[in-house]
């Protein structure tokens, strides 16, 4: 719904609306949220639009190479595509593809491109593989030395995406990813040449393998030495089985919601499974959004129109209304800072407030994307959240102007083309999906918290009320190799604060603690208070166990938490978004730095993996709270 003053005048929006929407009411912490962004980054964002005005003017795509440059650029097509991309007259687009086999994600694509340069040629266009970027695999690399480079990834991924696009030779761009850090960097990427229509382009997730909460109670009980290794491995084969998205609501998943919302990915596009006839007729269309949203087709529609102030607070509030990943407060930050936008954990917070929990997809529920999709998916969420006037109706996508697009379903009509059906009906899986007028929660669950250990996120939509506030001696670690070691001596069989400190991205690249979760959920089951307070990031699928992450400024960086000692009492509550050391302040800053020890030895291990060669963006880079970005 657009905007609409309470007289039932239009405040904001596209064309007329039907009688029964005049009476919603925008909501007026988004009106305010959304004023507040754009306000503070009316100086960037101009620049970046003048940038993308004076890019699009001056380096128009293909028209200022040379003929040697033109001649390097087709050299390998065939006669028709050369033809085409010769005389300038019709659209040549360039694909940017994370395509490996190794992850189940993106193993669908290796046929995408094919069939994206015979879709463009029957409609006279032509499409080239620009280039390719690295797509590692959080789920291959969790607790392992690979980790430390899956963050500062997406940088690289951004930066690999600007060199395949840097050739100027296209008129639109479609990115072929789907997994964590590969959406984020590839639209930081795409953004460089906002002056450009995108599309991107998903597989879909994998069918559903055993229930997430059979696999999340096999990996507890082998961290209490109760399940063999086979028995877990068995587990984790039994959910993680086929090609597509792995079907949990981590940070992959999140990434399509949040795409959907800013109009460069189709309505609908995201929860398709890989092998359903629907998946490629989506593609299909996508292609040929993209080929009329490009300068040469005559109606312009560049991805620096679609990715704005009131887009980028869309995407925020449908994430916090899905319980989506914790990941990006990261990454979101980093894409609208990519767009001259200033968002910020406040924001977060503001926003958090005033959204709903409207899904309970796991680890927030037992369901996963696939009961997600059968309930109602994205086009149900987008009507609940128009509708409780959370929605900023002012923003384009590939199908057009406004919000109406979004909230209708595809489906395959009789010629094996794509056509949306606007959603009408009730969820079909209510303890899955739920209207706004019943939602799980009056709030999403995600806080900034604040206090003399610095700026923190956490997440509490999958936990319980009564362990959302714990009071308790800190037991301080270094790595997460140090921490399960002594839970796994019985050390730690108490109340306590495990503060694993020296993870943020400066010191080590914020890799995910992942396996610190069944470790911790196995103390809470047995009636123990426990949290957990970090710099680094726990994995998109965070859960039961209150942990205070992303704590800003990191131990490294002189932070607060290089100031803690075993023993000290912290208090974390999660409901009024606080965390505190209980003991004198002055007392506190006065003590020395902790500085993390390694041996020649550690420090030769750290070398490994080709760790050594992302140092430069470790000491390049930002704080959590900035988006943990070298740019």
């Amino acid at each position: 719904m657009p905007a609409i003053q309470s007289d039932g005048e239009i405040y904001r929006g596209q064309g007329p609306l039907p009688q029964e929407l005049l009476e919603i009411v925008m909501h007026p912490v988004i009106e305010a949220v959304t004023a507040a962004i754009a306000l503070r980054s009316e100086a960037s964002r101009k620049a970046y639009l003048l940038k993308m005005q004076r890019t699009r003017e001056e380096l128009p795509p293909r028209r200022k190479l040379s003929c040697g440059n033109l001649a390097h650029g087709f050299a390998a097509c065939g006669e028709p595509d050369k033809q085409r991309i010769r005389l300038m007259q019709s659209v040549n687009l360039g694909i940017v593809t994370a395509y490996n086999d190794m992850l189940s994600a993106h193993q669908p694509l290796e046929s995408y491109p094919g069939y994206i340069k015979q879709v463009a040629r029957e409609v006279g266009s032509s499409a080239q593989v620009a280039g390719g970027v690295p797509a590692m695999c959080d789920g291959v690399t969790q607790g392992q030395a690979g980790m430390e480079l899956s963050l500062f990834s997406r940088d690289l991924i951004a930066m690999s995406t600007a060199v395949s696009l840097s050739h100027n030779l296209f008129d639109g761009v479609l990115c072929l990813g789907v997994c964590d850090k590969i959406v984020p960097g590839m639209l930081i990427g795409a953004l460089q040449f906002g002056h450009l229509p995108a599309g991107f382009i998903p597989a879909g997730p994998m069918p559903s393998g055993i229930p997430n909460k059979e696999k999340a109670l096999v990996r507890q009980r082998y961290t209490q030495g109760l399940a063999t290794r086979d028995e877990l491995l068995a587990a984790e084969s039994a959910s993680y089985h086929s090609p597509g998205t792995c079907t949990f609501y981590g940070t992959a998943n999140s990434n399509q919601v949040l795409m959907e919302m800013l109009g460069v990915q189709l309505p609908g596009a995201s929860f398709i499974n890989p092998e359903d006839p629907l998946r490629q007729a989506l593609t299909r269309e996508t292609v040929l959004r993209v080929i009329s949203a490009a300068d040469v087709s005559g109606a312009h529609t560049p991805l620096s129109a679609m990715v704005t102030e009131r887009s980028l607070v869309n995407a925020l509030v449908a994430l916090l209304a899905t319980g989506g990943s914790t990941n990006h407060t990261l990454h979101l930050v980093a894409m609208a800072r990519a767009a001259g936008i200033d968002l910020t954990w406040q924001d977060f917070d503001a926003l958090s407030r005033v959204t709903p929990l409207l899904a309970r997809v796991y680890p927030n529920g037992e369901a996963d994307v696939n009961a997600f999709q059968r309930a109602g998916g994205m086009a149900f969420l987008v009507r609940e959240l128009r509708g409780a006037g959370l929605l900023n109706e002012d923003v384009m996508s590939l199908m057009g102007p406004g919000l109406d697009p979004l909230e209708r379903a595809p489906r395959l009509n009789d010629a094996g083309g794509v056509e949306w059906i606007p959603h009408t009906a009730a969820s079909l899986l209510p303890d899955v999906l739920s209207p706004a007028s019943a939602p799980f929660a009056t709030d999403s669950g995600l806080r900034l918290l604040h206090g003399n250990l610095g700026e923190g996120i956490i997440k509490t939509s999958a936990v319980k009320p009564s362990h959302r506030v714990v009071t308790a001696p800190c037991v301080i670690f270094n790595d997460q190799d140090a921490m399960v070691a002594a839970l796994k001596r019985g050390e730690l069989e108490r109340d306590f604060v495990a503060v694993v400190r020296f993870q943020g991205p400066k010191a080590n690249g914020m890799p995910e603690l992942h396996q610190l979760t069944p470790h911790l959920g196995a103390l809470q089951d047995k009636g123990f208070s426990v949290a957990l307070v970090t710099d680094g990031r726990m994995s998109g699928a965070s859960g039961k166990v209150p942990a205070a992450i992303h704590m800003s400024p990191e131990a490294l960086d002189g932070g607060p938490l290089a100031r803690l000692r075993d023993g000290d009492v912290v208090a974390l509550d999660a409901e009024a978004g606080t965390l505190e050391v209980l003991m004198d302040i002055e007392e506190f800053m006065a003590r020395p730095l902790a500085v993390p020890v390694h041996s020649v030895e550690d420090a030769m291990l750290h070398s490994t993996l080709g760790r050594s060669l992302f140092a430069s963006f470790r000491y390049a880079t930002s704080s959590a709270k900035s988006g943990a970005s070298v740019f």
